[in-house]
């Protein structure tokens, strides 16, 4: 079993510099040092660093594209893959990677940690060795037991693109409140192969990696005004709009609102409902107050995050162009178990 270690920075790699006392990243003969156990195992762990390391604040598409080429490049001569980013935006790039590699077969597993590797109680360490565990596992068939892009932290395996940092204090950093977790790891490690996206072998891997950044996230609030509903759809280039509204998907029932909104639709630029609440899904219709947003031609995002549906949309805008039918319905459908489509 070959593995490869993507080593992009974040929390994880950092560790204190002996001198000094501050935490600085580290190379990775200095990770290795402090994390033995990736010499002991029966899986060959190579290790792959980005130079420089990114703080993944400042992760942006690019590097998204990056991240998706070190896998496919690699893909032929590794069983599986652990990326190590950070948390910040670990979601957005993990929900990315698993729309960019089409036709993905083996495990691409996305960690941290919330303390660095150089830390005493670092979570680190188990997150890691955990996250090569999953990697490495086979099925019955013999056949990777978890063949899609996924984030495992503190204890907990789930699909990438179902995620979202909760938390940046506690260790149980993220959650995946539309979908249940893949696997759970104690004493033992139990998977729900139930759960598990497996594709049909035999096409190539793909890899897709254009993206068009003109997308933008309007969250409603009381009391938004026209003027800045206006500034944010008439930003010059967008092409999509993730419209973060209240409940089961409702809005104003302002005039304007409207007015703008279909206005921005006739123009072609695309926007999708998405809900603020954490769990449930987008319903329009159900309430008096979504007709508008439906009659305006506003597409519903059902139990989407805000994270894949920002990597998706760029996705779709980069790959797809000006086709606006296809990304419409590709928008409304679930490419990788990104989203439970429902007919209410």
């Amino acid at each position: 079993m070959k593995i490869l270690l993507i080593f992009t920075g974040g929390t994880i790699s950092m560790v204190r510099n002996p001198e000094t006392g501050a935490l600085r990243p580290a190379d990775t003969q200095t990770f290795r040092k402090f994390v033995p156990e990736l010499e002991a195992g029966e899986a060959q762990i190579d290790m792959l660093p980005f130079d420089p390391l990114i703080d993944s604040s400042d992760v942006n598409p690019d590097n998204w594209a990056k991240m998706a080429r070190a896998v496919y490049d690699h893909y032929d001569q590794y069983d599986a893959f652990v990326v190590l980013h950070g948390t910040d935006t670990m979601s957005y790039s993990a929900s990315a990677l698993s729309f960019m590699l089409d036709n993905l077969t083996k495990p691409v597993v996305f960690t941290g940690s919330q303390l660095p590797v150089g830390v005493l109680r670092s979570d680190a360490k188990e997150n890691l060795l955990t996250a090569i565990e999953i990697a490495a596992a086979l099925d019955e068939n013999g056949q990777a037991m978890v063949p899609e892009v996924c984030v495992f932290f503190e204890n907990k395996l789930f699909r990438a693109n179902r995620t979202t940092k909760q938390n940046a204090e506690h260790f149980e950093a993220f959650a995946s409140h539309n979908y249940p977790a893949l696997a759970k790891a104690g004493v033992h490690i139990n998977y729900r192969p139930h759960l598990i996206l497996k594709r049909a072998t035999g096409a190539p891997l793909r890899l897709r990696v254009n993206t068009d950044r003109h997308v933008a996230v309007l969250k409603l609030f009381p009391g938004i005004t026209e003027e800045l509903v206006n500034s944010v759809l008439s930003t010059p280039g967008l092409r999509g709009v993730v419209l973060e509204t209240y409940g089961s998907g409702n809005a104003p029932s302002y005039d304007w609102l409207y007015r703008q909104l279909k206005a921005a639709i006739d123009r072609g630029i695309i926007i999708v409902n998405k809900t603020q609440c954490s769990t449930g899904s987008v319903e329009m219709g159900r309430y008096e107050v979504s007709l508008p947003l439906l009659k305006a031609g506003v597409l519903s995002g059902y139990d989407i995050t805000t994270e894949a549906l920002l990597a998706k949309m760029m996705y779709l805008f980069g790959e797809y162009g000006d086709d606006t039918p296809e990304i419409r319905r590709l928008l409304q459908t679930s490419i990788c178990g990104e989203i439970t489509v429902q007919n209410f």
